[in-house]
């Protein structure tokens, strides 16, 4: 009967560790779809601002500037006013960015708008693996870090979804008048405030992290969260969190560095992680899919409907992730996800750099069997990335780092990896015009490539260890 209960309460920890966690990933969500929603509003805001080339690419790729800026004041300000005070503030930029998107009546404001949502989305990706790593049990924590992952995928799909439904409404395109009288694409920004305000309102709900209560002294409140997490006795746990904050400032920048002065390897790691992330070209295919499919032949609704499905693809991927990367481990994962972006990346490679120009357009275009080949090679590149490179870079980031230099280091390897995003999604466009699709995919598969020996010689296993042990 004993045996009984304690199951049941088990049970009922594991239920409420997966509902915090999934509240606090509610940022992630955020994070996708801020990212994605301009994905189907690309052709009609440089139409509608009357913006060439590099200003639109800037003014897709501004956001990534504020995530940068987002994730870099993240930290510090969750050390100091905690998790969830900093959730809220990403919250209310989040809502804000939302309606001024929408409303924006040049391309210049319309920046400003879109930079204020990338702060939010900085902030989030910091505060989100943090908050989860702190409160998962070590068994489940690389189950419930994927939440993340699977969160931004989900959002990115919602975002698609949603930019889907509304150029069909508008006739098949975003620049159609939608409800209202007011064009599709502004519709499509719009769609994302009722997301913000839920995540405001959850960030209300959840308790604050035991390890940020335990670093501020609060003993009693953190007991009392961690009881409710991991159940049963939990005061030799509290002990140990306590040892490994009891006398420590502040946490500060200057934690990162060792004693020669440069970063600890351990930061350049988790920069290298955040770096090659995106140096894969990830966000390429999330960004411009539309735009890129329309290039090689097929209709805008066709293009929008094939970048739906391969949301869908990214999504089943990562449930994959979840399912085993506390089986098999972080590293096995990446390795196989490493070699098969190679792989996939390299076909696209040479499909796009061997395609025939329309000299009407300029575009390339794949007939017959290499249209089928590239769809095949995109999307198998975003099943590779999607167990592997997708979910658990996030994993490692909220795990590798000790308690004492966690939020800041994250906040550094966050911020780098908005700017490494920055840097290939403002790049593409000017690629594709100058040098084509297969120059561009070409440099994504060097970092594909590069990241197997990343992988093998600088990433240690994490599966299993508390956070204390790191």
């Amino acid at each position: 009967m004993a045996l009984q209960g304690s199951t049941i309460n088990q049970g009922k920890t594991v239920s409420y560790v997966i509902l915090i966690a999934s509240a606090a990933a509610l940022g992630g969500f955020l994070f996708g779809y801020d990212t994605a929603v301009i994905n189907g509003a690309v052709s009609a805001l440089s139409k509608a601002y009357n913006a060439n080339s590099v200003m639109t690419g800037f003014a897709v790729s501004c956001a990534l500037l504020g995530s940068a800026v987002g994730a870099f004041v993240a930290g510090p300000i969750a050390d100091r006013y905690g998790r969830l005070k900093t959730m809220l503030v990403a919250s209310v930029f989040f809502t804000l960015s939302a309606i001024g998107s929408g409303i924006a009546f040049g391309i210049w404001d319309f920046i400003f708008w879109r930079a204020l949502g990338g702060i939010a989305v900085g902030m989030a990706s910091v505060i989100a693996p943090a908050y989860i790593a702190e409160v998962a049990p070590a068994h489940l924590r690389g189950r419930l870090g994927s939440l993340q992952q699977l969160a931004i995928v989900v959002g990115i799909f919602a975002a698609l979804v949603c930019d889907y439904f509304i150029a069909l409404g508008a006739g098949g395109s975003a620049e159609g008048i939608f409800w209202f009288g007011v064009p599709a694409w502004r519709w499509m920004f719009w769609t994302e405030a009722p997301p913000a305000i839920i995540y405001g309102f959850a960030a209300l709900v959840i308790p604050e992290s035991p390890r940020y209560l335990a670093a501020q002294g609060r003993y009693t409140e953190a007991t009392n969260v961690l009881r409710k997490v991991l159940g049963g006795n939990v005061e030799a746990k509290i002990e140990e969190i306590r040892q490994t904050v009891l006398g420590e400032r502040r946490p500060k920048f200057s934690d990162l560095l060792s004693r020669s002065g440069g970063l600890l390897p351990i930061v350049w790691i988790g920069m290298g992680l955040s770096i090659l992330q995106q140096f894969v070209g990830i966000n390429v295919i999330f960004y411009y899919s539309s735009v890129l499919w329309q290039a090689v032949g097929f209709s805008e609704r066709d293009s929008l409907l094939i970048t739906v499905i391969t949301g869908i693809v990214n999504i089943v991927t990562t449930l994959i992730a979840i399912a085993y990367v506390d089986k098999f481990g972080r590293k096995p994962l990446l390795m196989l996800g490493s070699i098969g972006m190679t792989v996939t990346l390299g076909t696209l490679t040479v499909v796009f750099a061997n395609a025939a120009i329309d000299p009407a357009t300029g575009n390339p275009t794949l007939p017959g069997t290499s249209g089928i080949i590239a769809l095949l090679a995109a999307n198998l590149y975003v099943v590779f990335f999607g167990f592997s490179w997708g979910p658990i870079v996030w994993v490692l980031l909220g795990e590798i780092f000790n308690n004492k230099i966690r939020a800041a280091a994250l906040s550094v390897a966050a911020a780098v990896q908005w700017i490494a995003n920055f840097l290939v999604s403002t790049s593409f466009p000017p690629l594709l015009k100058s040098f084509g699709l297969g120059s561009a995919y070409g440099l994504y598969t060097i970092a594909s490539a590069i990241s197997i020996f990343f992988v093998a010689f600088l990433v240690r296993e994490t599966k299993g260890k508390e956070l204390e042990e790191m």
